[in-house]
């Protein structure tokens, strides 16, 4: 695992995480279901390969919900902190060591799990009081599982005016082998459009790396 240490939210972070496929998309690569390529998957290939050509995010703006969730977050933090007695580490961007997948965790808790934490609206928080997080979250939060090769991973979501939500999350292995192949196949989707693109006079400078993942 490859970590790189920019702080979550700066351009920096934005900067480290274009044109890769990030955990928090990976319901855009797999059927949850099924576990084969989601109908979704070209598009979000040409999404990544837009930010590579352009350089930059294709959406780097920030809603007031979303500015208010991340000073919310550390609240967040802390009551979660308080409540299992756990220190979490903050981290930034966390790569495969291939570089061809990452994630974004919103901690690490020493050496077996991780931590996401959501600061929603109300009526958000109500359908995760009612257990709407566990498929809703289960492709991101595997996700997280696989890249960093840790056990389990708490969910957390907070609102001040509602009770909190925590769900723990255990590594499911034989979903994990179904989303490690599935960005497989994504990633030599996107190193054939690639090519494809080159054709046209763009990535002239690209160097291709090998783009197979080992689960």
């Amino acid at each position: 695992m490859i970590r790189v240490d920019v702080e979550q939210g700066t351009k920096a972070w934005l900067d480290a995480k274009i044109g890769i496929p990030g955990a928090s998309s990976f319901h855009k690569i797999i059927t949850p279901k099924t576990g084969k390529m989601s109908a979704s998957a070209a598009g979000y290939c040409h999404e990544l390969l837009a930010e590579q050509l352009i350089g930059r995010p294709l959406d780097d703006a920030t809603s007031d919900f979303m500015q208010r969730g991340t000073i919310m977050e550390h609240e967040a933090r802390k009551w979660y902190e308080l409540q299992t007695d756990y220190d979490v580490e903050q981290v930034g961007f966390l790569l495969r060591d291939d570089r061809s997948a990452g994630c974004s965790p919103d901690g690490l808790i020493g050496t077996d799990g991780g931590l996401e934490i959501k600061c929603p609206a109300a009526h958000t928080h109500v359908g995760y009081l009612l257990g709407d997080a566990q498929e809703k979250y289960r492709c991101q939060i595997q996700g997280g599982l696989w890249i960093t090769e840790r056990q389990w991973w708490d969910f957390c979501s907070y609102n001040p005016e509602l009770p909190p939500v925590m769900i723990r999350f255990q590594r499911d292995d034989e979903f994990i082998a179904k989303l490690a192949e599935c960005v497989a196949q994504f990633t030599e989707y996107m190193h054939e459009s690639k090519l494809k693109l080159q054709a046209m006079g763009l990535f002239e400078d690209f160097e291709f790396p090998p783009m197979r993942i080992v689960a």
